[in-house]
Parts: structure tokens; sequence; C-alpha cells
């Protein structure tokens, strides 16, 4: 049998010099908060907990009942163990410090306890997102300004992808791979290892929808994809929208391809759609370490220094060529 997610981890920490077993034990808390957060969503409408909860999160949007029930999994499995001092989530408004009956430990950690969550009721594909950072030194009471560290700094990054199999994508800098949920066993196994992403691609995903709202170069690059090969393009492409962003990215891990979430003018209010600390950071390092590009258009995304925990901003990751070509685009090629 291939290795488990565990071993897998264990063996890359014996590499790390003086590495003390807190960043497996961590990972291994995530995993628990994982299957625990399949079980719920694989019941769902069976154990009533689809729809909506009724409440709104802190970026104003609708709350579901299973957004509220996997942040609080997600909490439950990683409070007590002693390898956090704090964690960020994009349901609470604030940080979550580790409660003064636990000990304390080295990592902060952030997290979208079930993106997509808006598709739950229908049946597509959802996730749960997460990103792992080293407490500043010698701070034992974490505030938000200690969150505020670039995604260059993130020690791990990973998703977990429940649809059809429940699956784990994970890097910690040294590649990306992938592990697979075996119901049977109750524990994942790497089933995709280097997972890498086609420098050149013939497929798009981007909503539609916001077409009149885009800023010109992307609405000049998704006119080309659109026209293909009648456009300039030396191919036809094929589009794709799930809006569930693990299901996107899991796709151009798969098979290459491009995601966008530009920056529009439909909220001039709002630099852009996705948190940069719950999504936009995480989704970045996995795509860079399977040798893609992620940008907002006119920076890395993973070089934007965080200025608040719900920080938004415009996403174009994928295929390396492709979102360099929308780059250059915005800087007037």
């Amino acid at each position: 049998m291939s290795k488990s997610l565990i071993q897998f981890i264990i063996e890359e920490q014996r590499h790390i010099p003086n590495a003390s077993g807190d960043f497996t034990g961590l990972l291994s808390d995530v995993i628990s908060a994982c299957k625990q957060i399949a079980h719920d969503v694989n019941k769902g409408a069976l154990i009533g907990v689809l729809g909506s909860a009724g409440s709104e999160n802190v970026q104003g949007e609708t709350q579901k009942k299973l957004d509220i029930i996997t942040n609080e999994v997600f909490i439950k499995a990683n409070e007590w163990s002693g390898h956090l001092a704090a964690m960020a989530s994009e349901e609470m408004d604030d940080i979550y410090p580790i409660p003064a009956q636990y000990p304390r430990g080295k990592y902060l950690i952030t997290f979208d306890p079930l993106d997509g969550s808006s598709n739950i009721d229908v049946n597509i594909s959802v996730g749960t997102i997460f990103s792992i950072l080293r407490c500043p030194e010698g701070v034992t009471n974490p505030t938000a300004a200690d969150f505020m560290q670039p995604g260059t700094k993130q020690v791990c990054a990973g998703y977990a992808l429940y649809g059809p199999n429940t699956m784990m994508v994970i890097t910690t800098g040294h590649g990306v791979n992938g592990f697979t949920l075996d119901r049977d066993v109750g524990d994942f196994f790497l089933t995709h290892p280097n997972m890498t992403i086609p420098e050149d691609t013939a497929e798009f995903a981007i909503n539609m929808s916001n077409q009149r709202y885009w800023e010109k170069p992307v609405q000049r690059y998704v006119e080309e994809c659109v026209k293909g090969k009648d456009g300039g393009r030396e191919k036809n492409f094929n589009m794709r929208w799930v809006a569930s962003m693990v299901a996107e990215v899991h796709r151009i891990l798969t098979r290459g391809g491009i995601f966008m979430y530009p920056f529009d003018t439909k909220d001039p209010t709002k630099p852009g759609k996705l948190r940069l600390m719950y999504e936009a950071n995480p989704m970045s390092f996995i795509v860079e370490q399977a040798g893609g590009a992620s940008s907002t258009g006119r920076e890395r995304i993973m070089e934007v220094k965080p200025t608040g925990l719900h920080q938004r901003v415009p996403v174009i990751l994928g295929s390396k060529n492709e979102v360099e070509r929308v780059v250059g685009y915005h800087k007037g090629a």
C-alpha cells in the first residue's frame, strides 16, 4: 500500500535539522478535522445541516449551517494539543486565541472551513483550505498583527476536497502531493505524487457574468480565449466555472488551466473577491510549488503584505504561460 499522509510528512521532516514533531502533530490534528468535515458534508441532508443558518459572516455573506458547523469542528480539533498559538478563520471576525486551559505552541493557522459552501445545497464539490505560519519569536499571546505575514512565510498550505473521493493536497515548500481518503481504513494515502501544472493550457475559468465590470487587460485576454484560433491564438479554448475555488484549483493541478477572479468595478470598494489569508495565499503556495504562477495581475500574490485578517485581492493563477500573458497585458504589453 502507498504511504499514508502522516508517514509521508514524518519522512519529509527527517530531513529538517532539529525537527521537534510539533508540525507533524499539528498536521495530524488538521487531518482529523478534515475527516470529520468530510463526514458531515457527506451526511448533509440526512442529518439536517444543509441550508442557510440565517446569519452573516464578517464579509456580509450569508452563512450556511455547515459553515458554522465546520468552523467549530476545525477549532475543536486544533485548539487542545499545544501546537498552535492562535487561529484565524474566514468565518470569524477576529482571531481565535488558544483557550487558557490548553498549552500554546509555535504555529498559527488560517483556514476557510468550507470553501464553496454556496454550492453545498446542490451537491457540488466543496473543500477546506488552510495555511500554517510560524508565530513570531517570543510572542505568547498573538494578536491579529502577528498574522500579517506575506504568503512567502507559509510553512505549509493545503486543502481537502470533498467530492466523489475525499482528497487532501498539501505542500511544505517541496513540491505538491495529493492523498486520497480510504474510508474503510480511515486514513489518507498518497495517490498523486509530485503534482505539476502544465505551463500551457487551453482551458480558462472565470465568472463571465461579470465581464462588463472587468478591466481592459482581462477583457482582452478573455476575448482572445473566446475567439480562439479565429482571434490570433493558436488554439481553441474551453471555459469552466464551478464557483468553488478548491474544485477549480484541483482541476488545474490535475490537468492545467487558468483560474481568474480579477478586480472588477462591480463594487469599487472591494479590491477583489477572494480573501488573501484564507484562499489566495495558500492556493498560490500550492500552485507555485506545482510549477504554476499566481498574481493579482500586478504583483505576485505571495508577496502582498497583509493589512487585515479579511483583506481581499484579485486572483489570477494556474498555468504559467497563461498567467504571464494576463500579467503582461496589465503591464501594457
